[in-house]
C-alpha cells in the first residue's frame, strides 16, 4: 500500500527549490561582529606657562600673582583650564547593525518564497528562482544605502570632533595670551 503526500510533483519541487534557496541564504548570514570602538581622546589644549621672578619676587608672591592673573587671564579669554572636562572627548556610539550581505540573504528568501506561491502552480520553481534573484537585487541595494548611510555619519562625526577641538585650541591660546600679558605686567619672565 502507497501513502501518497497530497502535493503534486511540481509543488514538492517547488517547496525543495524554496527550502534550498532559503538554507543557502541561511548559510550566506553570520552573526553580527560586536566590536567596540573606542576613538582616543584629543590631547587637552596645553596651558603650561612658565613663570621666572625677574624682580626678586618671592615664592609667596608669586603664588598669589599667578592665582590673580588666573582669573583675569579666564575673565578674558572665557576658557578655565582648570575646569573638568577641559579636552571634549569624541563620543563613540556603538550601533548594532546587521552583518554584511543580511540584506541580500534576507530578500532572496523571502522573494523565493513569494516568487514560488504566486507562480503557477506548475512553474513555482521558475517562479521561486525569479523572486529570489529580485529579493536579492533589493536587498543588496537595502544593504549598499545602510553602508553608505554609516560612512556619512562616521565623517560627520570626524569633521564636528575637529572643529571643537579647533575652538578649545583658539581659547586656549587665548588663555595663555592672558596670563602672560598679567605675569609680564607684573614684573615676571614668562616663557
Amino acid at each position: 500500500m502507497r501513502i501518497q503526500s497530497g502535493l503534486s510533483p511540481h509543488r514538492r519541487g517547488a517547496s525543495l527549490a524554496v527550502l534550498l534557496v532559503a538554507a543557502t541564504a541561511a548559510g550566506c548570514a553570520a552573526p553580527p561582529v560586536r566590536t567596540r570602538v573606542v576613538a582616543p581622546p584629543p590631547d587637552p589644549p596645553s596651558t603650561q606657562v612658565y613663570v621666572y621672578p625677574a624682580a626678586g619676587q618671592t615664592a609667596g608672591q608669586l603664588d598669589r600673582d599667578r592665582y590673580e592673573c588666573h582669573g583675569w587671564a579666564v575673565r578674558e579669554s572665557h576658557f578655565d583650564p582648570s575646569q573638568p572636562g577641559l579636552a571634549p572627548h569624541q563620543r563613540v556610539e556603538v550601533v548594532a547593525m546587521p552583518p554584511s550581505g543580511a540584506g541580500t540573504a534576507v530578500g532572496a528568501a523571502t522573494g523565493a518564497v513569494i516568487g514560488a506561491v504566486v507562480a503557477n502552480p506548475y512553474h513555482s520553481a521558475e517562479g521561486a528562482v525569479i523572486g529570489a534573484v529580485a529579493g536579492g537585487l533589493l536587498g543588496a541595494t537595502s544593504d549598499a544605502a545602510r553602508a553608505q548611510e554609516a560612512e556619512r555619519i562616521n565623517q560627520a562625526g570626524h569633521a564636528q570632533g575637529a572643529r571643537m577641538q579647533a575652538i578649545r585650541e583658539e581659547q586656549a591660546a587665548g588663555y595663555r595670551r592672558a596670563l602672560t600679558a598679567c605675569l609680564e605686567g607684573r614684573g615676571y619672565t614668562v616663557r
